[in-house]
């Protein structure tokens, strides 16, 4: 295993991965205390051997590293790709392109939802990675015999998990099924966090066009000021607190310090008159141009039919060895319990063909579901 400290040796080394069709990848980054994942080590293989960049040495140009990761002509497999990839494009603006995540591929296989990569690597090859260091401070020089060894095993073993997914995949015909989520995945539209879209991140739901406007400011002046003191949204201001100004929508610092989700003295900041500036740019929003509020689906009726779609989705997932979470979502159901033309992934290409089309038949009684011998049985009605 080689440890790459300089410029002139990591150009070395991603010249000889850029002779194969396909290299594995993975890093080790930093996030807790900061609003951009701090990169500390990147470790890459072929076939012919593994390396591991020590991304913080002094003097380094990660330029070679970025340039592999936009080459067309090679294949990289990640595990769980999306913070990989994020931390690639916010440093380089390249989204690495092809790629393949192993995470995605064996959801398609039928491995469950998300499965964890030591999880993976046992059932594909049967060995127990060493996940001792999985938390440890990459940060820390120098690194250590143990963290070399940790980082060049998640590559290596992922070679021959990738091997093993990819022949399945080609086996069952799913090839495709992956190639669409990989589309997803080198979207820079996934990584492009503007601050006038921050609120789509947030869990809060509001009911009235006014509290949508300005959690709409709201989120976008912490989401900028994250951004700028480069430390996590909830060092700014968390989830629940963002939701609360929403609700109320203080208009003055005495109501501001009224809120219980905000901290002590919050009032008393210098936060506290930005927040208060974007209660009221978010007031003096024109309703017609804010986006449509979601009406909630508490009808019967409709609780009724994503009912039995969660039982349709479930039978689906086990008859085909496919995790139902990479079929379709609750919300993908909410949706389609409500529209059957709504825009989710569970009405479009093979998802639609595998789950989709008997989701609709099903609401429209064109299909129903029994029990037979204790299992649930799809019944096809003329």
């Amino acid at each position: 295993m080689d440890l790459i400290t300089t410029t002139s040796d990591l150009a070395a080394a991603c010249s000889r991965l850029a002779q194969h069709k396909v290299i594995t990848v993975d890093t080790e980054f930093l996030r807790e205390t900061t609003y951009y994942p701090l990169l500390c080590v990147v470790q890459m293989a072929s076939p012919d051997e593994a390396v591991v960049i020590d991304t913080l040495a002094p003097g380094i140009d990660l330029k070679p590293f970025f340039e592999l990761m936009g080459n067309e002509a090679v294949l990289k497999v990640f595990h769980a790709a999306r913070q990989d990839i994020e931390i690639v494009w916010h440093q380089s603006g390249t989204i690495p392109h092809p790629i393949f995540d192993t995470q995605v591929a064996a959801m398609v296989l039928g491995y469950g939802d998300s499965i964890a990569y030591d999880q993976l690597v046992e059932r594909v090859t049967g060995h127990r990675p060493d996940k001792t260091h999985r938390f440890t401070d990459w940060s820390r020089r120098p690194l250590t015999p143990e963290q070399m060894h940790y980082a060049i095993s998640d590559v290596t073993h992922l070679r021959d998990v990738f091997a093993a997914l990819d022949a399945d995949l080609k086996k069952r015909g799913r090839s495709d099924w992956v190639s669409e989520e990989m589309e997803v995945l080198t979207s820079p539209r996934t990584y492009d966090f503007h601050p006038e879209r921050a609120w789509e991140r947030l869990k809060s739901r509001v009911r009235k066009p006014k509290e949508l406007a300005v959690l709409m400011e709201v989120a976008a002046w912490r989401e900028q000021e994250a951004q700028s003191r480069d430390v996590p949204r909830s060092r700014v201001l968390k989830d629940d607190a963002v939701g609360d100004i929403a609700t109320h929508a203080p208009t003055s610092l005495e109501r501001l310090a009224n809120l219980r989700s905000l901290p002590k003295g919050f009032d008393r900041s210098k936060w506290g008159t930005d927040i208060i500036a974007a209660v009221q740019r978010g007031l003096a929003r024109d309703h017609a141009t804010l986006p449509k509020i979601e009406k909630p689906r508490g009808n019967s009726n409709g609780a009724a039919t994503v009912e039995l779609l969660k039982v349709l989705l479930r039978m689906t997932s086990e008859r085909h060895a496919v995790a139902s979470k990479v079929i379709a979502t609750v919300d993908d159901l909410d949706q389609i319990a409500a529209d059957d033309h709504a825009d989710v992934a569970a009405l479009h290409g093979w998802r639609r063909e595998l789950f989709g089309e008997a989701a609709l038949a099903l609401k429209h009684g064109r299909l129903a579901l029994a029990i037979e011998k204790g299992r649930v049985v799809r019944v096809d009605r003329v």
